[in-house]
């Protein structure tokens, strides 16, 4: 069995960590273990997902309590195949790259890249100033990968659902779990004109 820890917080976008939950329960044998901010579950209220805070946690196989720097994935021992922040805020961030591990959602990923496992960050912020920019490079620096939640085009999504669904897919192919949802480019011949 597969365990992927999902961090939702309060950056906008909260709809990137609830699809992410709605697409692992599709992959038999991935176990999800979410950790949400109380900024994250107001946000994800706020932005009206449809979902009250139990739905948003029965998305998921285990909840952590953000606080509960004693649980499970706060160890090394633990064995994650890594984690999704999604969406990510710049205070998450922030943390992350300073080593910062003051509740759950910072040290499981400080425990993640410690372990050397992959941590995704949906960073959610725009514009970027120089401080976020230095916080990104930081986090890379210490094994994480950006990912901002910026849509794909080509495959010519119809709704945001869709645009969120496809980003989501790219992200979860970094942890090499293939969603059938995720439409990949086909190069065509194409003749010179």
């Amino acid at each position: 069995m597969r365990k992927l820890i999902i961090g939702i917080t309060g950056a906008s976008g909260a709809c990137y960590g609830i699809r992410a939950l709605q697409m692992l329960r599709e992959i038999e044998d991935v176990q999800t273990h979410l950790v949400i901010s109380p900024s994250g579950m107001r946000t994800a209220l706020e932005e009206g997902t449809g979902l009250s805070g139990e739905d948003i946690r029965a998305l998921a196989d285990v909840c952590h309590h953000h606080k509960d720097i004693g649980a499970s994935i706060a160890s090394g021992s633990f064995r994650a195949d890594g984690m999704l922040v999604a969406p990510c805020s710049i205070k998450t961030l922030s943390g992350i790259a300073h080593c910062y591990a003051d509740d759950l959602m910072t040290r499981a990923a400080d425990v993640c890249l410690k372990e050397r496992r992959r941590v995704v960050l949906m960073v959610r912020e725009t514009p970027l100033h120089a401080g976020h920019i230095t916080l990104m490079d930081q986090a890379t620096r210490s094994g994480a990968i950006i990912m901002p939640p910026v849509p794909g085009f080509y495959t010519q999504p119809k709704t945001i659902e869709d645009l969120v669904t496809q980003t989501v897919g790219r992200a979860l192919d970094l942890f090499d779990i293939d969603h059938p949802s995720v439409r990949r480019w086909k190069k065509e011949c194409a003749t010179e004109a």
